[in-house]
């Protein structure tokens, strides 16, 4: 047997020994009724914050799905690629979603996963957000940065230098690492990787620093169609995904080992950093329509988006599953 397959085999029966708990099947499973469908695709890209998603495949096994399939999604259009039906299942960054909403999008946002992951790095001699005016700025996710800078009184627009993260002439790691630009906003492995080489500071944290540490940064969003035609296997694949995101908490070692060997990221101590960072556990902390409302409100405030907060709600979301899953999954 190749060397790989026995490696593989390997580290799957430690996982399986290690995860015995969180793979029984719930009581709920015989209520629910059969699954509708055995088969689930997730959205894959190589973000570690997602980790919940990537390390809950044998949690789905165990919720009955047979047909298991990761599917890359582009890291600036996730919700796009889940409404055209590329995946079923994916997390995605809350202002993404609610963009997506806007536009008509068939897609459903679902449960609030983790809070934070961006941060944003700027040159040793900025100390304030504020002092970013005139400055030249990347980031990942540019909307996410231009409602930071608003919240301290900067205009986005005419404020801020913007250079191009998706150019693939350009790598903003390297012009930040250079000092070409003055600030980066990014998310895991960025942040971890210009940590391990000691490149700037930072200036605002998601995770820690409000008023974004007070919201979901990242959210499990479904297809519309897959969400309306199965229903037990929409719920069964979010409680796979909110177990793995406990299994984040608890076991960070065990998780970026899985994510790493799984081919979901490369490095098991950026993995690792991440999942000790975030706050995996405290998604039956924070409420998810909320999350929406506040984005929504800044996004519009901002000239992103057209319609209201509740229009985005009542069009976009459905929370019945998730809050289910929180009472059932009490910690």
């Amino acid at each position: 047997m190749p060397m790989t397959q026995t490696r593989r085999r390997f580290l799957t029966t430690l996982w399986l020994a290690g995860t015995a708990g969180f793979l029984r099947a719930p009581p709920s499973q015989a209520a629910e009724g059969a699954l509708e469908t055995t088969t689930v695709r997730i959205g894959k890209l190589e973000a570690i914050c997602l980790a919940p998603q990537y390390a809950g495949e044998e949690l789905l096994r165990a919720e009955g799905f047979t047909e298991i399939h990761y599917v890359e999604v582009p890291p600036t259009a996730i919700p796009q690629a889940i409404g055209r039906g590329e995946a079923d299942f994916s997390t995605t960054l809350a202002v993404d979603l609610i963009q997506a909403i806007d536009a008509g999008a068939p897609v459903v946002g679902l449960a609030g996963v983790h809070v934070g992951c961006y941060e944003l790095f700027a040159k040793p001699n900025i100390r304030r957000l504020s002092e970013l005016k005139g400055k030249r700025v990347a980031a990942d996710d540019p909307t996410l940065f231009k409602l930071i800078a608003a919240q301290v009184g900067l205009d986005p627009v005419r404020d801020i230098e913007w250079v191009s993260s998706t150019d693939p002439a350009l790598n903003p790691i390297e012009l930040f690492a250079q000092g070409k630009i003055d600030a980066f906003l990014g998310f895991p492995p960025h942040p971890q990787e210009l940590r391990a080489r000691q490149v700037g500071q930072v200036i605002v944290n998601t995770a820690t620093d409000r008023p974004w540490s007070q919201y979901f940064c990242c959210m499990l969003i479904g297809n519309r169609d897959y969400v309306r035609n199965h229903p037990v296997a929409t719920k069964r694949a979010m409680r796979a995904i909110l177990k793995a995101a406990d299994l984040c908490a608890t076991e960070p070692e065990r998780v970026a080992r899985r994510i790493v060997d799984g081919g979901f990221t490369k490095r098991y101590d950026y993995a690792l950093q991440t999942l000790k960072d975030l706050p995996y556990d405290k998604w039956r902390d924070y409420d998810a329509e909320d999350t929406i409302r506040f984005y929504a409100l800044r996004l519009r405030e901002n000239g992103a988006i057209k319609r209201t907060p509740q229009q985005i709600i009542a069009d976009g979301t459905d929370w019945r599953f998730f809050d289910e899953l929180k009472r059932e999954l009490k910690a």
